[in-house]
């Protein structure tokens, strides 16, 4: 993608953006590079100016259908679409199910398990797996109607995928396990987006499955509503992946922080993605609405394809073929983060310590991490941590959290060893019950921090 093209074409057809670039002090005339071209943000140009007027040709009635995004940092926005701009993500897709899956030599099962209706997830992924050579069920994000599909359809095909966000997909797969699906018989491969997951989670989902490979039948999408899918892990990513989450050190020195962050290849020739201010991410991409050096604000980075591979080597690790696109790493928002004690305390290095067999067998693995302050006005770190269903609160299981967690923060943050007083590395944990109202509510997405 070249950006000044798609820079002149936004300038000659959207009205909105002619009217950002006034108001930024733009000429667009004199733009002849693209580093002078401003960012554009949520704030400063989709929610100032009205919907048709960020629409090609200022017609909102050209697009095929509407997302809404989770409005997880503010309110919800919409994005319409035609059906040209499906392309770009039916390639992703693509490139997971015929390159990873094989989906065109076996016959496939796609089960969407993302909420439907105008949230992004779920009716976007059905609009990509249709144009694939695969069999597509969309049960939406009920247990129940999705292992009634599974039970009825997946015997009749060579694999089965479940589409969906990764705790989600994990609460599905141990409800199959309590209730006898058959889950290796059903040859299960797995597509996940929407947060970022360990290598340690990884393996545990792969084994509740019956999943063989878990480079190659476990793949992450990452997406947003502005523009679909962005990229997605390949078999190489992952080898890539699971490599630096057993070197600490060296995953430290590559990403800037002790978090393992999303690691995912895309096609620049359709999603342009450039560094932008404070380590976060900014990218361009064509559709209905031209987004132009969208800055996107997701904490991350750009590798490009041949350094990664050789610093693999540099380790004595051959991570073997895969496309020749770059890599992108993706934290998600600095907005998840929780400061305790001037420490950056994240999500990602929590989730690793529910994840071992003791905790994992009676907790979903989603949880609420916080600092509170006692009746004394000292702060102490929170996480509330969702059961399984019909598992029971004890005393002893918090204790076994806490303790997991606070090895685990210790381990992968820096910060937290140092910054963080003996006295308070341990969490205070408190054990709620599955789909809790207050901290696990059904039916919206999970934030796992709280302020």
């Amino acid at each position: 993608m070249q950006v000044l093209e798609l820079f002149r074409d936004t300038v000659a057809h959207v009205p909105a953006y002619r009217s950002f670039l006034r108001e930024q002090g733009v000429d667009p005339d004199a733009v002849t590079e693209p580093a002078q071209i401003p960012l554009m943000t949520k704030q400063d140009y989709h929610q100032r100016f009205d919907l048709p007027q960020r629409c090609r040709g200022g017609r909102l009635d050209a697009a095929a259908m509407v997302a809404v995004s989770s409005g997880s940092s503010g309110r919800p926005t919409v994005w319409p679409r035609t059906i040209a701009d499906e392309a770009p993500v039916t390639a992703r897709f693509a490139q997971v199910f015929l390159d990873g899956f094989q989906a065109d030599r076996r016959s496939t099962l796609a089960v969407v398990c993302f909420a439907l209706g105008n949230w992004v997830g779920g009716m976007y992924t059905v609009a990509a797996c249709r144009q694939l050579p695969v069999t597509v069920a969309a049960p939406g994000n009920d247990i129940d109607e999705i292992l009634r599909v599974v039970g009825e359809l997946g015997g009749h095909f060579e694999q089965t995928v479940l589409l969906g966000y990764p705790p989600f997909v994990k609460n599905v797969i141990d409800a199959g396990v309590s209730r006898g699906v058959d889950w290796p018989s059903l040859r299960v491969k797995l597509v996940l987006a929407g947060e970022v997951f360990s290598e340690q989670w990884r393996d545990l989902v792969a084994a509740r499955a019956g999943i063989c490979d878990p480079e190659t039948d476990i793949a992450s999408l990452y997406g947003t509503a502005d523009a679909g899918v962005l990229g997605n892990e390949t078999p190489l990513s992952v080898r890539v992946r699971r490599f630096l989450s057993t070197r600490p050190e060296v995953a430290a020195k590559l990403f800037g922080e002790s978090r393992l962050p999303t690691l995912v290849q895309y096609d620049p020739a359709t999603r342009l993605f450039e560094p932008a201010p404070d380590g976060t991410l900014a990218f361009s991409a064509d559709g209905t609405v031209p987004l132009v050096r969208y800055h996107i604000a997701d904490d991350g980075g750009l590798i490009p394809r041949d350094d990664l591979v050789a610093l693999c080597h540099e380790h004595g690790f051959d991570p073997g073929d895969g496309p020749d696109l770059p890599f992108v790493y993706v934290f998600g928002r600095s907005l998840f983060t929780v400061s305790f004690f001037g420490a950056n305390v994240y999500p990602e290095n929590v989730t690793v310590g529910l994840e071992r067999p003791d905790i994992s067998a009676w907790s979903t693995g989603r949880f609420v991490l916080s600092t509170v302050e006692d009746t004394d006005h000292d702060r102490h770190l929170s996480v509330v941590v969702e059961l399984a269903p019909a598992a029971e609160a004890t005393p002893e299981r918090a204790r076994i959290a806490a303790e997991s967690i606070r090895a685990e923060l210790i381990r992968l943050n820096s910060e937290f060893a140092n910054y963080v007083p003996p006295g308070y590395q341990t969490p205070r944990v408190e054990l709620r019950p599955a789909d809790d109202p207050e901290f696990f509510p059904r039916g919206v997405k999970h934030r796992y921090t709280r302020r």
